[in-house]
């Protein structure tokens, strides 16, 4: 998946408008309202009427191209450009790219980690790993308000607080922890929220946050200032996981507000947890941007 194959494939409007109706109704329209298969086209831009509830519809509606103003050409080239960085993209570099205002290719941008946050994953089992880690701009000594909290590393610093869990060679699920003190109770309610608790077992640091793991499941814990990984026990695949991360948030993005956070986390979970996968551009449409 390229863009030259992106250009050669789509090298227009009517093209990409072909494509999306063939992945999405091979070819055989029907209501979006009503799911009725008995629709009129109508010549207008590209746009189609029911017969039976008599609302008009067209390709990209419920989708996130539906009412925009930016060629479809430009469109796919950008979900490719997001699909293949595995640090993540820029959107002043994209903006060059694309030749597009900033802020346009901005929102497109957080429209494509919208649909990546519907790739949901099911319930994370076997294996599994738990950690946190702390992203934000470098503390500097005479421009920082509070000086007191953001001269402090790890939990004690003012930092956004991220918490992974992840399988061992399975998925990844992040979530933005609003609250700065991570306590026990807030990381259980993770743990019984998106783990299968019957089937697994789980990995963390020597916080003391997860102490009462062992309350809802199997839970060992590795002491870092002794060992790193002890008989297996290690929470190495999601410290990797933050190296990936963290390059993304300090080589390309270089600030991200509180606002918007989860939606880069959501991104970067995607495409680790499609990184088995053979991703052409036809199945990452279908995966992302077609509901019906």
């Amino acid at each position: 998946m390229n863009i030259l194959d992106i250009i050669n494939k789509f090298p227009n409007q009517e093209s990409c408008i072909k494509f999306l109706k063939e992945i999405r109704w091979n070819n055989k329209p029907k209501c979006l309202f009503c799911f009725s298969e008995k629709v009129n086209s109508v010549l207008k831009e590209s746009r189609y009427k029911c017969k039976k509830c008599h609302k008009s519809f067209s390709v990209t509606a419920q989708t996130i191209f539906h009412h925009t103003r930016v060629p479809l050409q430009k469109w796919f080239i950008l979900i490719v450009l997001m699909a293949n960085a595995k640090k993540s993209l820029s959107s002043s570099q994209a903006s060059r790219d694309l030749n597009l205002r900033l802020a346009t290719v901005w929102k497109m941008m957080h429209k494509i980690r919208k649909a990546m946050a519907n790739d949901e994953i099911k319930l994370l089992a076997k294996i599994l790993e738990m950690d946190e880690t702390y992203v934000g701009g470098k503390p500097r000594k005479y421009n920082d308000v509070d000086n007191k909290n953001n001269s402090l590393r790890g939990r004690g610093t003012s930092k956004e607080c991220v918490v992974g869990i992840i399988e061992r060679n399975g998925n990844v699920k992040l979530f933005h922890a609003k609250n700065k003190s991570i306590k026990s109770e807030d990381l259980m309610k993770i743990v019984k929220e998106n783990v299968d608790i019957n089937n697994s077992i789980l990995f963390t640091d020597e916080y003391r946050g997860y102490y009462k793991m062992n309350k809802i499941l199997p839970h060992e814990q590795v002491n870092h200032k002794k060992y790193f990984s002890y008989n297996g026990i290690h929470t190495n695949t999601i410290e990797s996981f933050w190296a990936i991360l963290k390059r993304g948030f300090i080589g390309q993005f270089h600030w991200v507000s509180k606002k918007w956070l989860q939606s880069y986390l959501n991104e970067f979970c995607f495409k680790y947890n499609n990184r088995k996968e053979k991703i052409t551009f036809k199945n990452i449409t279908i995966k992302l941007f077609i509901k019906n």
